[in-house]
């Protein structure tokens, strides 16, 4: 038969061990640093958790934008073209497809000179697929020359160029000049200039028209080096669209790279190092941990009298672990519901006002983001609970094992 616990009397003896006692003051202060411990703990990992995850939604978001969702990149001549780009279109009505050129050019005005991507591209096509692209062109010059092009503010600025300028562009292709041959170049109208958050890409990309590629570099009309694919569900319709050039035999001519697979080394590296801060950090709430444990340890050996009496009055060893790993209990859980309350206040602060300010041209953004999701939430309330309730198992069980004969016999 199962013996009952009196949990009017355990609540009155946990309720009396809470107070301040005079006698043993240093019991109240370990027990009040156990629970500032838990909360410092609980409060640290939800902000940090928090700034990892903003910081990668924020380099996700603008990662997405300039490498696009999906990219397909012809393995054979001439698999990239108009007709592959019409089945699709027709096939995924849904997805928005922009076919492109590309090729390293040698930016120079001036004294200044830089290395960039040019991307041939339709203009109204990649308009509907980059935002940073569509953003550009709402105050471009509309010029009407094939030979215009956009570029990034941070390649304008180091170029010490403006809209409507002209820029020179040199290709690796070569041009033959009386009996020797130099690099290919042109000047190219500075159309419009964008801005993505992230100078490396504002510096390095340039975009230009498709007819440019046909005109300078002899580009077959209608075979690109490659299609933009934008969709809000990437990894969904990847699978998608490889079913379908299995159907209609592209499978080994063309091969589908996300924007995921891209920058798979950076975010592998984001993920694991928000595992270790994690770990790390749940370190301070294994401290705090400890301080639970020595406060009870304390309390047991302060009480030890009180324990025989209670014993010998009729209270059962399962009473007695109670009351202490109750008493644990409510300090740790204390804790970290104090320790929650201030991680949201703080969550809320550094998000609301300006207290850390970030340099735009490092980071892509000047506000620290924080974006603490459900699941690292419960993850943390989780690790902290199991932390504290381990650690109120071994006082209990040593108070409860306090043998009232001994005690009572050297009193």
């Amino acid at each position: 038969m199962a013996i009952m616990v009196n949990h009017t009397f355990v609540n009155k003896v946990i309720k009396h061990y809470l107070k301040y006692d005079r006698d043993n003051p240093f019991i109240f202060i370990s027990s009040l640093l156990a629970f500032l411990g838990v909360a410092a703990g609980v409060m640290v990992l939800m902000l940090a958790m928090g700034i990892m995850n903003g910081t990668e939604k924020e380099f996700k978001k603008k990662l997405f934008v300039m490498n696009y969702p999906m990219t397909l990149i012809p393995i054979t001549y001439q698999s990239a073209n108009d007709t592959l780009v019409n089945k699709l279109s027709k096939e995924f009505p849904n997805l928005k497809f922009s076919p492109y050129y590309t090729t390293q050019v040698i930016s120079k005005s001036g004294s200044n000179v830089n290395g960039s991507i040019l991307y041939g591209v339709d203009f109204e096509k990649e308009n509907r697929i980059n935002e940073v692209f569509e953003k550009a062109m709402q105050s471009s010059l509309n010029t009407k020359s094939k030979f215009k092009m956009v570029i990034g503010e941070t390649l304008a600025t180091e170029m010490n160029v403006y809209k409507g300028q002209k820029l020179t562009l040199y290709f690796s292709e070569q041009q033959a000049i009386g009996f020797g041959s130099m690099p290919l170049q042109k000047r190219f109208t500075i159309d419009a200039t964008f801005h993505s958050g992230l100078n490396t890409y504002d510096k390095a990309i340039v975009y230009t028209t498709l007819g440019a590629f046909h005109k300078i570099l002899k580009r077959e009309r209608g075979v690109y080096d490659g299609i933009h694919i934008y969709s809000t569900h990437a990894q969904d319709d990847k699978k998608n669209i490889i079913s379908y050039l299995e159907k209609i035999g592209y499978a080994k001519s063309v091969h589908i790279q996300g924007w995921w697979e891209q920058n798979a080394s950076f975010f592998s590296a984001m993920e694991m190092e928000k595992h270790a801060l994690f770990l790390v950090l749940l370190l301070i709430i294994l401290v705090a941990s400890l301080n639970i444990i020595s406060s009870l340890l304390m309390t047991v050996m302060s009480r030890r009298s009180e324990i025989a009496l209670m014993k010998t009055l009729g209270a059962t060893r399962k009473e007695i672990q109670h009351i202490f790993f109750k008493l644990g209990a409510i300090i740790g859980l204390s804790g970290i519901v104090a320790g929650t309350i201030l991680g949201l206040i703080g969550k809320w602060v550094l998000t609301t006002f300006p207290i850390i300010k970030l340099s735009e041209e490092v980071y892509g953004f000047s506000k620290l983001p924080i974006d603490l999701t459900l699941s690292d939430f419960i993850l943390i309330i989780l690790g902290a609970i199991i932390i504290v309730l381990f650690s109120s198992l071994y006082p209990a069980k040593k108070a409860s094992s306090t043998n009232p004969l001994n005690v009572l016999r050297n009193e």
